[in-house]
């Protein structure tokens, strides 16, 4: 201090930076006591220092004051003053005026102006930083110890500032005075460069650097910044940027640099650059991709990173086997199949013409099972070949990168001609007309002729004889009155005679019902007949007459409909139909994962003969369970079995001869969805959410077109895979068909138990259950979703929930949630079932919003609408918590309740005041729970002033 005062930089290895204001800082008294005395430090260096000790003088005002020290911008100063105090004790008969403390002032100014009268010498224009006393005085028998004390003031606005001491009274010397501020220095951090940035004007404060990517690297999210704090210290970090692809982490982290030739880096991210994959290269840096050697190459779905392959070579030992008209082939794998695992394999017909020298591509007619392309198996059964006539087969091997190929794909060949083939058996003979001693058959020509038919041999006993006739339907006469008779029917054609038909029983009437007419009878067979066939394709190839109990479509032939196994007499049937039956060797159960209504819900291991081991979820049967139980607990497998879609839990099959009994079906990671939402509040974005809901859409369309009515459609009953893939389960009846409720979730009724808060109102009044109702449970479901689990209509009572909907209450929108989702939740909302859209309409809608995201950007407010009153009910009032953490769990935040405590938000007026900047500080992180959060805030604010006394 004095003349010259001490001029500090120091860093610190933590990106501190203490740099001093001034370079040289002037201190002068003015009409004071205070003097300069030149000394030596503990090293013997010379030091010029302020003095004052007039303790035996009264009423002592003493005033030092520095030069001007401009500001450079900064918000907080910070001074260090190294001083030394004489105790008061040690010196004799002082009056009590003596003091051991000094004041510090500053002033802040645009100009250096301050003169000998300006400002005035007094506290206000002055601003008293603080009293300054020592941690230890000294006596005239002690060498003077040095006090050392920092203080800062802040916030500070003008172009610079005076620094001023104030002595009362007190006996000390002002040894050392340095001037400084804080700021966090220019860094490279997550490969971004941050700028040099001053601290904040409190020690508190949190200052937003931008931050800047380095050469060569991308941001991988927005905003990039990181907060300077008080203290000079870099922290909460926000967004980071990553190495492009062809460029790799250098000089720890602070430099991208370019992949080496010969290397490469296929993607942004911290990975390093990577040799070449096999029979790839590259000559240049920075290379994101490496070529194909000439004669290889990559298939469309192959990543950069893989090695490139080329095309296999050709089948190999192709075995042929002609039956007549059909031809079994089989071969051997390639000796080379390019280095990949996608083998195929095409069989190519061609039908040859030996006089002209020719071969031309087979007709449609020829059938090559499974299939001629894109075979797994090394074996095809051909059929329909024309007789004698010589065939070339052509058997390829292609694999992933065979259409990269300017070549053909090798293949192996075989040449052979078929053999002259009989028709096929006829189809089963039906019986026209009898009388007391004739017959009048009837058929239809066999399936496969293989040439053209001569005539069909007719067969028939009590005593063995045959027929010969050239049309399909023949008159047998001679026969006795009243006698059974077996027939059979063959066609004939230049190879010769076919197979029979199978062997028909039929009767001759006895002679009293012989004036019964062919004409008369005629119109009951084919009525009949055409009956028939409608009911074989309406039930998939099973007669039932029970009487179903949900709505029906009208159903076109040929349309896969669900069948209810309670329509079948014995409900084993329907097991053993639509499940498979595994054996309990196969499977191995590993842990209990929750409890179902009939026994325990399970996750095991499934291992069929030829497959490959998977994960499956095993629900078994308890002991001691009644044959109804059995029923009711298989009928769920009954009814999966006859599924097959994406979004519909896949069926396994059961363990049914073994116990316990089982039913295994696919395995569900992250369980059911509404549990799953609630875990992962806020964690996904308005796509991902809507892609589950266009998932659960179409396999309700699925059901829907099946005829098959849920009726229990909601989120705990949507299980969710480890790709957040949606699917409709719970297929079970026996929750309706049972009167002793003990689930709060659905209410008993007449006849069974309704889930109140996701039914339609007809469906409760009425019990009328169709797709409708379905939709009408989906928009709930819809509601589940973007509300991430809420509970429907909250803590309403099932009564509160019939009779708010009955008066055209419906729900509001849930926090940030599209506009255009809440108008599909309304819709599936509405009273008349006929006016609201179908299942196939929904996911049509839903596609079209996934396509256009901007439409989901727009947000309905949740402050609005007609059903606001009862809309408040889920509002939480905060003056009926006690505690901070009441309010959070009440909003279910409770992981949070630690960090608003530790923070000292422990009251609601200091919780009412907090900003997403408080928030991120606290260490509430995730977008969705800050949102979430500071709405409830937003509505503490509104209770707090709807709650002001009125002062008038």
């Amino acid at each position: 201090a004095g003349a010259e005062m001490e001029q500090f930089i120091a860093c610190r290895t933590s990106l501190i930076l203490k740099v001093n204001l001034c370079d040289l800082v002037f201190l002068f008294s003015l009409f004071s006591q205070w003097e300069e005395v030149s000394g030596y430090d503990d090293a013997m260096n010379p030091i010029r220092t302020y003095q004052v000790c007039n303790v035996r003088e009264l009423n002592q005002n003493n005033w030092l004051r520095s030069d001007f020290i401009p500001r450079k911008d900064v918000l907080r100063v910070y001074v260090e003053m190294k001083f030394t105090v004489r105790d008061c004790n040690s010196i004799p008969n002082i009056p009590g005026s003596c003091k051991e403390t000094f004041n510090l002032f500053y002033y802040e100014s645009d100009s250096d102006s301050a003169t000998a009268t300006s400002p005035f010498w007094m506290e206000n224009p002055y601003v008293k930083v603080d009293t300054i006393a020592p941690d230890e005085s000294f006596s005239m028998l002690e060498s003077g110890r040095v006090n050392t004390k920092i203080r800062s003031f802040g916030p500070l606005s003008k172009a610079g500032f005076y620094l001023a001491f104030q002595d009362l009274g007190a006996c000390m010397s002002l040894i050392s005075v340095r001037v400084f501020y804080k700021k966090c220095s220019t860094t490279i951090a997550y490969f971004a460069v941050f700028p040099e940035t001053a601290t904040g004007a409190e020690a508190t404060s949190l200052v937003i650097a931008p931050g800047t990517c380095v050469p060569n690297a991308l941001e991988v999210s927005v905003p990039l910044k990181l907060y300077c704090n008080g203290d000079g210290e870099w922290m909460v970090p926000v967004g980071s940027c990553t190495c492009m692809a062809g460029f790799e982490p250098a000089v720890k982290d602070t430099q991208c640099q370019a992949c080496s030739p010969g290397t490469f880096k296929s993607k942004q991210g911290e990975g390093f650059c990577s040799p070449c994959p096999p029979n790839s290269r590259t000559s240049s840096g920075a290379a994101s991709i490496c070529s194909c050697r000439t004669g290889y190459y990559r298939a469309d779905n192959d990543s950069p990173d893989s090695g490139c392959t080329t095309v296999p070579s050709a089948p190999r030992s192709v075995i042929s086997s002609v039956n007549e008209t059909s031809l079994v082939l089989e071969w051997s794998e390639p000796r080379d199949q390019g280095g990949r695992e996608d083998l195929l394999y095409n069989v190519i017909c061609k039908k040859c013409l030996p006089e002209r020298g020719t071969c031309t591509r087979c007709d449609d007619n020829v059938d090559i099972s499974p299939r001629h392309l894109g075979l797994t198996e090394r074996h095809v059964t051909v059929r329909n070949l024309q007789a004698h006539t010589q065939y070339s087969f052509e058997i390829q091997a292609v694999n992933g990168v065979s259409n990269k190929s300017p070549y053909t794909p090798q293949f192996a060949s075989v040449n052979i001609t078929t053999n002259q083939a009989a028709p096929s058996a006829v189809p089963t003979v039906h019986l026209m007309g009898a009388s007391a001693n004739t017959m009048s058959l009837s058929w239809l020509p066999p399936e496969k002729p293989n040439g053209i038919i001569l005539d069909y041999e007719i067969k028939y006993h009590e005593k063995v004889r045959a027929s010969v006739t050239q049309r399909s339907s023949a008159r047998i006469e001679g026969l006795k009155p009243g006698t059974p008779y077996v027939v059979q029917v063959r066609a004939r054609t230049v190879a010769g005679y076919g197979r029979y038909s199978s062997p028909t029983d039929f009767s001759t009437n006895h002679q009293a019902d012989a004036d019964k007419t062919l004409q008369e009878q005629l119109p009951l067979i084919v009525g009949s007949l055409t009956a028939g066939a409608i009911n074989i394709v309406y039930y998939n190839s099973v007669i039932h007459t029970a009487i179903r109990t949900i709505e029906s479509p009208i159903v076109t032939p040929g349309m896969k409909v669900y069948i209810d196994p309670f329509t079948y007499e014995d409900p084993n049937e329907a097991i053993r139909e639509f499940a498979k039956e595994i054996d309990v060797s196969c499977v191995k159960i590993e842990e209990v994962i929750g409890a179902g209504e009939f026994g325990e819900v399970c996750r095991g291991r499934l291992k069929l003969p030829g497959r490959r081991e998977i994960i499956v979820a095993i629900k078994t049967l308890k002991a001691g369970y009644t044959e109804r139980q059995r029923r009711d607990f298989l009928s769920e497998a009954s009814i999966m079995g006859q599924f097959d879609h994406p979004n519909i839990i896949r069926l396994e099959g059961v363990v049914t001869k073994s116990r316990p009994v089982m039913i295994v079906t696919e395995f569900m990671e992250n369980g059911a969805l509404d549990s799953f939402l609630r875990l992962n509040d806020g964690q996904f974005t308005v796509i991902q959410l809507v892609g589950m809901l266009r998932g659960i859409a179409a396999g309700m369309k699925y059901l829907s077109d099946m005829n098959y009515v849920h009726r229990d459609l909601a989120a705990r009953n949507i299980l969710v895979n480890s790709n957040l893939v949606c699917k409709v389960s719970d297929f079970g009846l026996s929750r309706f068909l049972e009167d002793d409720a003990t689930d709060p979730t659905y209410t008993s009724s007449l006849g069974g138990k309704i889930p109140i808060r996701w039914t339609a109102p007809e469906a409760i009044a009425y019990r009328k259950f169709t797709s409708a109702s379905d939709v009408w449970s989906y928009g709930i479901v819809m509601w589940e979703v973007m509300s991430y689990g809420e509970r429907p209509y909250w803590d309403m009572s099932n009564q509160d929930v019939i009779n708010a909907v009955e008066q055209d209450y419906r729900l509001p929108p849930p926090m940030d949630c599209p506009t255009a989702l809440h108008q599909l939740m309304l819709d599936c909302w509405v009273k008349e079932r006929n006016l609201r859209p179908k299942f196939s309409q929904i996911v049509n809608t839903l596609d079209k919003l996934i396509r256009n995201a901007a439409s989901l950007k727009v947000v309905t407010s949740t402050h609005s609408g007609a059903s606001q009153p009862l809309l408040d009910r889920c509002v939480p009032d905060y003056t009926t918590f006690t505690t901070v953490g009441d309010w959070l769990d009440a909003i279910k935040m409770s992981r949070y309740r630690d960090n608003f405590l530790n923070a000292g938000f422990a009251s609601f007026d200091l919780v009412a005041q907090m900003t997403a900047e408080d928030l991120l500080r606290i260490g509430v992180t995730l977008a969705g729970h800050q949102k979430k959060i500071l709405g409830s805030i937003q509505d503490m604010r509104l209770q707090m002033n709807q709650t002001l006394p009125v002062q008038v």
